[in-house]
C-alpha cells in the first residue's frame, strides 16, 4: 500500500478547500452580476458592477490570508446582495406594453360573470393593432367546452399554453398567463428567473389572442378538446376568474420554471384535480398535449400522433377573411 505523507494529505485537503470555495464565490458573483445587470441600470448599474468586483477581490485575499475570515466575507456580501434582491418587490403601476396593459378580472352572480378587461385587439401585423379592451358577461349555465391550445416557434419542444372556453351560441373567451412586460423591454428567461417581469391573465377574444399567432406569428398552433364535465368546467373558469382578481390585489413575479403559462394553469387545474402528477412536460410545455392525454384528459380516443395532425389549427386560422367567424373556422376541420 502507498504510504501517502500526512503533510501531503494535509496540503491536498487545503487545495480542494481553496478550489470549492473559489467555485462557490464565482457562482455567486455570476449570480448577483445577472441580477445587478437585469435590474439596474446607467450609473447606479456601473457602481453596482464596481463595488462587486471590489468585493470578489476582497473575499480573495481574506480567504488565502485567514481561511475564516473569508467565509466570514462571503457571508456578509450574501446577505448584501440578498437583502437588495429581497427590496424587489412586483408592482402594478409601470409603463405596461399595450397588449398586457390590463390584467382581467371579473365578478360572479349566481350564473352570471362578467368579466373586465377582455382584449379585443385588431391586429394588423405582429407588432401593430388597434387596441380595445371590454368588459363581456357569460352564463355559466351555457359554459359547453374546454379547449386547450398551444403555440410553438422555433423549438417544438416549447410552447405558449392557452385555454378556451366555449359557450352555447358560440362564443369563446382565452385565458392566457403571459409575462408583463414594460413598453421599452423584451423577453428574457433569463430575465424570468431574476424577477424582471411580473404575471398577468389575460382574457381574450380568439380573433385576437390566436390569430394573432396563427396569421402574424407564423406559429404552429394546437387545439385539443378537454374532457371535462359541467362541474369541472365550471370551477375552471372560476378558478381562472379567482386568479385573475388575486393578481389585479396583489401583483406577483413571473418565473421562467415556477410561474409560467404552462406550471401556472398546472396549479389552476388543481381545484378540479388535486393529484394531478408532476411532470417534466410541464417545463417541455410543448409536450403538454402528451401529458393531458396519458391523464385521460383529452376528447376521442386515437393515437397520439393523430391527434396532433387534427389539432392542427394554423393553415386553417391562415384562409380567414373579413366577416368569418374565426372560432367556428378554426374548428371546422
Amino acid at each position: 500500500m502507498l504510504d501517502v505523507p500526512h503533510s501531503a494529505t494535509r496540503r491536498f485537503g487545503r487545495v480542494l478547500g481553496h478550489l470549492g470555495f473559489v467555485l462557490l464565490l464565482c457562482a455567486a458573483s455570476a449570480w448577483a452580476a445577472t441580477a445587478l445587470f437585469i435590474q439596474l441600470n446607467g450609473a447606479l448599474q456601473i457602481t453596482a458592477f464596481a463595488v462587486l468586483a471590489l468585493t470578489f477581490v476582497a473575499i480573495l485575499i481574506l480567504r488565502f490570508r485567514k481561511r475564516r475570515l473569508g467565509w466570514f466575507g462571503l457571508a456578509v456580501a450574501a446577505l448584501a446582495v440578498g437583502g437588495w434582491y429581497l427590496t424587489i418587490h412586483p408592482r402594478q403601476d409601470r409603463d405596461w406594453a399595450a397588449d398586457v396593459a390590463h390584467g382581467v378580472s371579473g365578478t360572479v352572480q349566481n350564473d352570471t360573470v362578467t368579466l373586465s378587461n377582455v382584449r379585443d385587439f385588431k391586429w394588423t401585423s405582429d407588432q401593430v393593432a388597434t387596441p380595445h379592451w371590454d368588459s363581456r358577461s357569460y352564463d355559466l349555465s351555457q359554459l359547453q367546452s374546454v379547449d386547450m391550445i398551444t403555440s410553438t416557434w422555433g423549438d417544438p419542444n416549447i410552447a405558449h399554453l392557452l385555454v378556451s372556453f366555449g359557450f352555447t351560441g358560440g362564443d369563446h373567451v382565452v385565458f392566457s398567463v403571459e409575462i408583463r412586460r414594460e413598453r421599452t423591454e423584451v423577453f428574457s428567461s433569463i430575465g424570468g428567473f431574476f424577477r424582471q417581469f411580473e404575471l398577468v391573465l389575460i382574457a381574450a377574444d380568439e380573433a385576437d389572442i390566436v390569430k394573432l399567432r396563427t396569421n402574424y406569428r407564423g406559429e404552429d398552433v394546437h387545439l385539443f378538446q378537454v374532457k371535462l364535465d359541467a362541474q369541472q368546467r365550471r370551477a375552471l373558469f372560476l378558478r381562472y376568474i379567482d386568479f385573475g382578481n388575486e393578481l389585479a390585489k396583489t401583483p406577483e413575479f413571473y418565473n421562467t420554471v415556477t410561474a409560467n403559462c404552462a406550471s401556472t394553469v398546472y396549479h389552476l387545474v388543481q381545484v378540479i384535480k388535486p393529484d394531478m402528477p408532476l411532470d417534466r412536460r410541464l417545463l417541455w410545455s410543448g409536450q403538454l398535449p402528451e401529458y393531458i392525454d396519458e391523464l385521460g384528459g383529452l376528447q376521442g380516443d386515437m393515437p397520439m400522433d393523430q391527434r396532433r395532425i387534427a389539432a392542427e389549427i394554423s393553415a386553417l386560422a391562415k384562409t380567414f377573411h373579413q366577416g368569418q367567424d374565426f372560432s367556428a373556422l378554426i374548428r371546422s376541420r
